[in-house]
């Protein structure tokens, strides 16, 4: 073989060798990350700052628990509240649990005659690799009436439950 077909043989067994690492790295690669969003919400019986501080941290820790989110994982969150709720900031409960480099902002939500009231709402947004549908959303207390249509979904991950007596 003349050194042209060495050059072109050698040029070949590179290029498979490229091939073969690039098939390697793509399939032990991690599963692509991307922005979901998970919703959850509760209520309180009292406009004080630690009934609002006790409800959205039991909230933000079931949302947690039930989505296996670190605050690393978390790109912001958003609260909302009920007009008849103002004596405490909900982000303030997240802060003490430890999500303090995670953005937080807070709202009031626009007061529908009729509506729950005294409830507070969050909308978390996370980087993970897992789909819309294996986000598990959380409704405690009587926020359990604000979404019926998912009870059935909430029922196997045992999220959907009122911690008010029946």
């Amino acid at each position: 073989m003349g050194s042209g077909g060495k050059l072109v043989a050698l040029a070949a067994a590179a290029l498979f060798w490229l091939a073969q690492m690039r098939r390697r790295r793509a399939a032990a690669a991690p599963p692509a990350t991307v922005l979901r969003g998970i919703r959850g919400a509760t209520t309180v019986t009292e406009d004080t700052a630690d009934a609002i501080l006790e409800a959205t941290e039991e909230l933000v820790r079931e949302i947690a628990r039930a989505n296996s989110l670190v605050p690393e994982n978390v790109a912001s969150a958003l609260f909302t509240v009920t007009p008849d709720l103002h004596a405490e900031f909900p982000a303030a409960a997240a802060r003490r649990m430890g999500w303090t480099m995670v953005p937080l902002l807070n709202f009031t939500e626009i007061g529908v005659p009729g509506r729950l009231e005294h409830c507070i709402r969050v909308l978390v947004h996370v980087n993970t690799a897992r789909t819309q549908i294996e986000m598990v959303h959380v409704y405690l207390r009587e926020a359990v009436k604000l979404r019926p249509d998912l009870a059935a979904g909430f029922a196997q991950h045992s999220t959907l439950r009122s911690t008010t007596p029946q």
